[in-house]
Parts: structure tokens; C-alpha cells; sequence
């Protein structure tokens, strides 16, 4: 047991985790390939399991996990934000740049040489242990068992003909291990890889159907999307079909990439050519959209009817009790997924809209959304780093999944509002 000048015991571990070390070398091995986008992680399961072995291979109760990671103009990503609200674990975030196609991390490592030379020096810990492969992390190494410092180097079990780890990291550590199969799979699957017993991330649903959809008319006042987007997310209006082309016979280019573009939406919107014999078909339902800027039409659509400028927002609904409570659920519970950020949106401003008749004039406007409260939308989107790029450029997938995710929680509520009833 070692004590530091005020008498203060520091047999205590800490864990220095480079992510894209770990996660890249767990794609590797499970996936082929070193694309994180090639495994699913489950990081409760993950940080539980980096304490529990840490612990036992030291001997010392865990005073912090470190987890170090890149991120596009270190904007905390989803995953980011689900790591710093867990218990014992700090994230620490560097640059992530995109040169000739491929992504790499800036200042991760001195982050990591930093936290563990100033770790060492104030004698915070008696054993650190390193996740990591980098060679540049050496000098931070040697000076931390100067200060007398025991250092655990961990590696994760390399695909085959690989090896993932510095020498001269392996030949200075104190103690070395292997992470292996076994153990990384136990938070880690690759994507294709279906895990008997293990809980599966919820299907998402389909973001081009929910958005592509017209509105059928509906029988009575109170009818929502609801018959639109099934709980799958299919498409599936009763009634006569619409006029808008089938979904074989939409662009392949569109179901490659999942999510319309605006030309996408445009084509989606154009009523199928009829016979000259037949009658005209009746218009299909325009889609149009909205942002912060204004009301945008498409396809020579009306303008926003003017009742739409009647719905109050949430700024508007929301009591200084609420909006402390609303930022302690945006830290703490919401990961920041785009579709998820639309559904914790319209949640809460049906919740205090109240009465019945605002929600009815929303529904007649599907898929569109009034410009106030999509503007207010948007930027409550933006608190999570969805909208900021280089160049302040919108990202269009972002800006369809935050909306359908507004849609689906709205279906769901007026679903919910209709089962008595009938």
C-alpha cells in the first residue's frame, strides 16, 4: 500500500482506454475489417467489464476509467454521450479529420501521454493499466514507473496474422495481457453476427416511408399517420392507393441509400402519368418541408396555411421547472441519435400541448412540420452536434431521421389517444 505525503492511501487503479485502439482491433477480429461501422457495442456491458478485470488483475479499486476517442470537431457523438454519464468514466475527445478517404485521430494520443504522466506524478494511483498499441505513448509509460507507478499494458487478442501492439510498449510494460475472443464478445458482436440470449437493438424504422408517405384522407377529424407508418415502419395507407409510384418502381439509388434526398422527395411527390382517355388523377400529396429559414414548397405546392403559424411551440409550453428538468434528461438519458432526438422533441411538446384540437391541425399537415416548430426542432437537435459540420453545411440524413422521428412519436401518441375510443 502506498501513501502519499497527506497520508492519503492510493492503492487505487485507474484505466486508460485508447477506443479506436480497442474498438478498431475488436472489428478486426470479429468483423474483418478495422470500420468500426462493422460491430455493434453494447459500452455498459464494456466499461462493467474493463472494472471487474482491472480490479482482479490489480488487486485495487477502480478510481476512474479513461475512455480517449476521436470525433468530428470533438463534438460528443451518441456514444460519447452515454460513456461520460456512466459512473467512474470520463471522456476525453480529440480531432477527427478525414484525409484521402480515411479517418484518423488528432491529439488522442498526447491526451493519453498528458493524463497518465500527470496520473503518475500526483500519485493518484498505484497501477494504471493501458488499452492501447501506440508506440507514442513510451515516454508517458517510463516516466509513470519513475514515479513509481505500475504499469499494465492490455491488448486485445489480434486477427490472425496480425499484431496490434508496439514492442517497445510490450517490452517497458510491468505486466501484460491478452483481451481475447471470449471476453471482447461479451460487450462486442460483429453486426452480421446474431448473439442467441443476448438483447437486440430495436428495428428502426423505415425514415423514407414514414416521410415519403401522403396522407390518406382521413375518415374523421382526429385521424393521424398512424395508418401510414405501421410499427415497423411500412407504409400502409387503407383506402385507394395513392398516386405516387409504387416502391419497385422507385430510383434503385434511393433504397441504396435509405434515406431521400430533396430531388428524392420531389420525384416522390409527382402524381403517376395517367392515359389521355382517363380523367385526371387526383394530385398526389406534395412533399414539402420546412426549416429554420422559412417554409420551403416544392413542386409548386400551396404555401404554409396560415393556421399553422397558430401552434405554439415548446419555449412557449414549457414551464423554468420543466426546461431545468427537460437538460437533466438531455445529459443524462438522450444519446443524441438523430431519430431519437425528433421522438424526445415531439414527446415532450405533446405531453404539455394538451386538448385535442392543435394535434388535429398537425396531422392534416403531414408530412410537414410549421417552420416555428421545426426551426425549434432543429436547434434543439443542434445542443447534440447533429447539425455542425465543416462548413456549415446541414446534413440532409440528419435532418430526415430527426424529423421522422418527430412523426413516429406522434403516431404513436395519437394511436395511444384513439384505442379507447374505439
Amino acid at each position: 500500500m502506498l501513501s502519499d505525503e497527506s497520508g492519503w492511501t492510493v492503492d487505487r487503479c485507474v484505466v486508460l482506454v485508447d477506443a479506436g485502439y480497442l474498438l478498431g482491433a475488436a472489428a478486426s477480429l470479429l468483423a474483418g475489417e478495422p470500420a468500426r461501422s462493422g460491430i455493434t457495442v453494447d459500452h455498459t456491458a464494456l466499461i462493467q467489464g474493463l472494472r471487474e478485470r482491472a480490479e482482479a488483475e490489480t488487486g485495487c479499486a477502480l478510481l476512474r476509467i479513461y475512455w480517449f476517442d476521436g470525433a468530428p470537431d470533438r463534438v460528443p457523438q451518441p456514444e460519447h454521450r452515454r460513456l461520460r454519464v456512466m459512473p467512474r468514466v470520463t471522456v476525453r475527445l480529440g480531432a477527427l479529420t478525414r484525409t484521402d478517404g480515411r479517418w484518423a485521430q488528432k491529439g488522442v494520443d498526447a491526451a493519453m501521454h498528458a493524463e497518465l504522466t500527470e496520473l503518475a506524478r500526483n500519485r493518484a494511483c498505484s497501477d494504471i493499466v493501458l488499452v492501447t498499441g501506440d508506440g507514442d505513448l513510451l515516454p508517458g509509460l517510463m516516466s509513470a514507473k519513475e514515479h513509481g507507478v505500475a504499469v499494465h499494458l492490455w491488448a486485445l487478442q489480434a486477427a490472425d496474422g496480425d499484431y496490434n501492439q508496439s514492442e517497445d510498449l510490450v517490452a517497458e510494460a510491468d505486466e501484460r495481457r491478452v483481451l481475447d475472443r471470449e471476453w471482447i464478445t461479451r460487450a462486442v458482436q460483429a453486426k452480421e453476427t446474431v448473439c442467441p440470449g443476448a438483447p437486440q437493438p430495436p428495428t428502426r424504422p423505415d425514415i423514407a416511408a414514414i416521410l415519403a408517405a401522403p396522407l390518406p384522407e382521413p375518415p374523421r377529424s382526429s385521424r393521424s399517420p398512424s395508418a401510414l407508418a405501421g410499427k415497423n415502419g411500412a407504409a400502409a395507407p387503407p383506402g385507394p392507393a395513392p398516386s405516387a409510384p409504387a416502391p419497385e418502381e422507385e430510383p434503385s439509388e434511393t433504397h441504396a441509400r435509405g434515406v431521400p434526398t430533396p430531388k428524392d422527395l420531389a420525384e416522390l411527390g409527382r402524381p403517376a402519368p395517367a392515359p389521355h382517355s382517363a380523367p385526371p388523377p387526383a394530385p398526389a400529396a406534395t412533399l414539402r418541408w420546412s426549416s429554420e429559414k422559412g417554409w420551403v414548397d416544392r413542386g409548386g405546392a400551396p404555401a404554409e396555411p396560415p393556421e399553422a403559424g397558430a401552434l405554439p411551440t415548446l419555449a412557449q409550453l414549457t414551464t423554468a421547472e420543466q426546461r431545468w428538468a427537460d437538460r437533466e434528461e438531455d445529459i443524462t438519458a438522450v444519446s443524441g441519435d438523430p431519430f431519437e432526438v425528433g421522438q424526445v422533441f415531439a414527446r415532450r411538446w405533446l405531453a404539455r400541448l394538451g386538448g385535442h384540437g392543435h394535434l388535429e391541425q398537425l396531422t392534416t399537415l403531414y408530412p410537414r412540420i410549421p417552420h416555428r416548430i421545426d426551426g425549434e426542432l432543429l436547434r434543439y437537435a443542434a445542443r447534440f452536434g447533429l447539425l455542425a459540420h465543416k462548413d456549415d453545411q446541414i446534413d440532409e440524413n440528419d435532418r430526415y431521421a430527426i424529423r421522422a422521428g418527430f412523426w413516429r412519436e406522434v403516431d404513436g401518441h395519437t394511436d395511444t389517444e384513439r384505442a379507447p375510443a374505439e
